[in-house]
């Protein structure tokens, strides 16, 4: 893992998603290699495992829909629930590129999306951003829209600790103190 490589902000991931789709001069729109970096952002998974997700790998479970695999650099078995509108996202990205439930949905290789990432940041002017960066940024919106729930966080990224988790968010020192200071219980 590149130490260097930053979760993006929400800004700066609708503006490099909204750049990849529309291209600029002397960049064709590459809608896969968006779409791919989408679901990493919204997954949480690395773009080694996006890139060989298949529409049958998400399958119906009563109400909800779920995803197993066996994730490339661990090796490690995850299991999750893929909430509906991301399923009819995905789902209807298919239908619209003709890809069947059996094919893959990102016949793209990690260097390429990786390749592309980086003549969009260079264009936007963007620095230390790697395809990783989505999975931080799905890491860390999570991470502050559960009230600061780190174990939660690293047990969706299946980190061995909460230590891991921590240093890979970028939880900074101020951070720990301003939660420390807002927690304050003195007047009972």
């Amino acid at each position: 893992m590149n130490k260097k490589t930053v979760a993006l902000t929400a800004e700066q991931y609708r503006e490099i998603i909204s750049t990849m789709k529309q291209g600029f001069t002397g960049c064709r729109p590459n809608e896969r290699a968006a779409t791919a970096l989408m679901l990493e952002a919204n997954l949480g998974l690395r773009i080694s495992d996006i890139v060989k997700l298949r529409l049958r790998d998400i399958v119906r479970d009563g109400e909800r829909y779920r995803l197993s695999i066996t994730e490339q650099k661990t090796g490690k078995a995850r299991t999750f629930t893929v909430p509906l509108a991301l399923y009819q996202f995905i789902r209807c990205y298919c239908l619209d590129h003709n890809i069947s439930s059996d094919a893959l949905i990102f016949p793209i290789t990690t260097r390429a999306v990786q390749k592309q990432l980086k003549l969009v940041c260079d264009y936007l002017d963007i620095p230390d951003i790697s395809t990783h960066s989505f999975r931080k940024f799905y890491a860390t919106e999570i991470y502050k829209n559960s009230n600061y729930n780190i174990a939660l966080v690293q047990k969706l990224l299946q980190h061995s600790s909460a230590a891991v988790t921590q240093r890979y968010i970028g939880i900074q020192q101020q951070e720990i103190e301003q939660a420390i200071e807002g927690h304050l219980q003195l007047d009972v």
